[in-house]
């Protein structure tokens, strides 16, 4: 069933899952997903990204709610869903004993591609990711960013119409994470693959997507164009650290016009003001401190940013150093060995 330009390819709609012990990982998440585009999933880790993920792959079945890829339902059709998609899972499955271009070739056994076009799609897809000159090394030989760019690759084998990346730069230096972004655009570029990825990096989300999902605690909470969610803030955000930050502080942030004092009282010694521009008026918050004895320490502006719309939306800023290291993902379940199709890594 092949979607229009216009149709949605993927639906989710109430989707849950609860885990043993009432966890609800994803909580009557709803969205869709146009043809053509590069869909994110932005979140911390534990919001519900790779357990939606996992679903829409068919490597989980949801609790409630409906799922459908290419008008397949992901439940009662998983077969049908398997052979559209591609999947390059957070954890490596690739096998350290073979050279790249072996494991290429055991992906495309798996798939049933004919060994007519395996060798030509193998040759193709190793030098999208620029490791044709490496395809006869064994694997344990690569760095990081060989193994995830050659799982990339191996995703790609069979021609899916739908690319899942779940976290595909996680752990990965940022020479290497900009070296897997620039396939990623390629890709896109080139072939009008439509994308689906998790990610917790910001600028990721923001350089990568043509929308984003803001998804926490297993819900969706906000979902726009990476544009659109900045221009959502509405305005800067001033953050000044008092020497002590009591009520004749928060008195005189309350009496400035035009001035938006954000959670409503200080975290620590530091407010943070909303203001339409900071450059009109940050001269006269600071005079109105001098003004009523209050000392300031200190003074940041945050210009409206992906992760200002994170704070925004979650109450919380998105930090990378709470996330799990590459590799150690909690979710992995099983031996990561190859089953069917795509290989089941958790």
């Amino acid at each position: 069933m092949e979607g229009t330009p216009q149709d949605p390819i993927i639906t989710v709609q109430d989707l849950e899952k609860v885990f043993e012990g009432d966890i609800r990982a994803v909580d009557s998440v709803s969205f869709t997903v146009k043809k053509g585009e590069i869909f994110g999933f932005l979140g911390p880790n534990g919001a519900g990204k790779t357990t939606t993920i996992s679903i829409l792959t068919t490597l989980m079945l949801p609790t409630g709610g409906k799922a459908t890829v290419l008008g397949h339902d992901v439940k009662a059709e998983p077969g049908k869903v398997r052979k559209v998609i591609g999947l390059v899972p957070q954890d490596l499955t690739i096998d350290d004993e073979l050279s790249g271009r072996e494991n290429m070739e055991l992906q495309a056994r798996l798939y049933e591609v004919p060994s007519a076009d395996a060798k030509k799609r193998i040759d193709e897809l190793l030098r999208l990711v620029k490791l044709d000159d490496a395809q006869n090394r064994m694997v344990k030989t690569y760095s990081g960013g060989m193994k995830k760019r050659l799982e990339l690759a191996e995703g790609l084998i069979h021609r899916p119409q739908i690319l899942f990346l779940d976290e595909p730069t996680l752990g990965l230096d940022i020479q290497t994470r900009t070296s897997i972004w620039e396939h990623i655009r390629k890709l896109k570029e080139e072939t009008n693959m439509t994308i689906f990825l998790t990610t917790h990096y910001l600028e990721e989300a923001d350089g990568l997507c043509d929308r984003i999902a803001i998804i926490d605690h297993g819900k969706i909470i906000a979902l726009d164009t990476p544009s659109a969610l900045k221009r959502s803030v509405g305005g800067d955000v001033i953050e000044v650290e008092v020497a002590e930050c009591g009520d004749n502080v928060l008195d005189v942030i309350k009496h400035m016009p035009g001035v938006t004092l954000l959670d409503g009282k200080c975290v620590g010694n530091k407010a943070r003001i909303k203001v339409p521009d900071s450059n009109v008026v940050l001269a006269r918050i600071l005079n109105n401190f001098v003004e009523n004895h209050i000392t300031v320490v200190s003074v940041g502006i945050k210009k409206p940013s992906l992760d200002q719309a994170f704070l925004e939306y979650t109450g919380r800023e998105l930090r990378d150093e709470e996330q799990a290291p590459f590799g150690a993902a909690s979710s992995k379940t099983g031996n990561g060995k190859r089953t069917g199709g795509r290989r089941r890594g958790r």
